[in-house]
C-alpha cells in the first residue's frame, strides 16, 4: 500500500467529518464484511453497538449516534485503510 493511499484515507475522513475516535471504534467493534474487490468493510451493526454499550455505557454510545452509520474500507492484503465514510444505504451482505 502506498503512502498516497494512506493520505487519501486521512483526507477523506477529514472531508467527511469523521473523527479519529470513530475510526478507532470501527477497528475495535466494527463488523467485517468482504466487499468482493480485495477490501474489507468495517461498520457498526446492532450487535457491535450493544457491545460498545456494555464496555463504555449507554449514554456515551448514545452521544455517538451521529456516527453509527460510519464505515471504513481496509485492504484485505495489508490492512491499511483505503477510505472512510458515512453510509446512506444498507451494506449488502451475501
Amino acid at each position: 500500500m502506498s503512502y498516497a493511499n494512506i493520505q487519501h484515507a486521512k483526507i477523506r475522513a477529514q472531508q467527511r467529518g469523521i473523527p479519529p475516535f470513530i475510526d478507532q471504534l470501527l477497528d475495535l467493534y466494527g463488523n467485517e464484511q468482504y466487499d468482493g474487490h480485495g477490501g474489507v468493510v468495517l461498520f457498526l451493526d446492532r450487535s457491535s453497538i450493544r457491545h460498545m454499550e456494555r464496555d463504555m455505557g449507554r449514554e456515551p454510545v448514545r452521544r455517538l449516534s451521529t456516527w453509527h452509520n460510519a464505515y471504513k474500507v481496509k485492504s484485505s492484503i495489508d490492512g491499511h485503510t483505503i477510505t472512510t465514510g458515512l453510509r446512506s444505504e444498507r451494506i449488502r451482505r451475501k
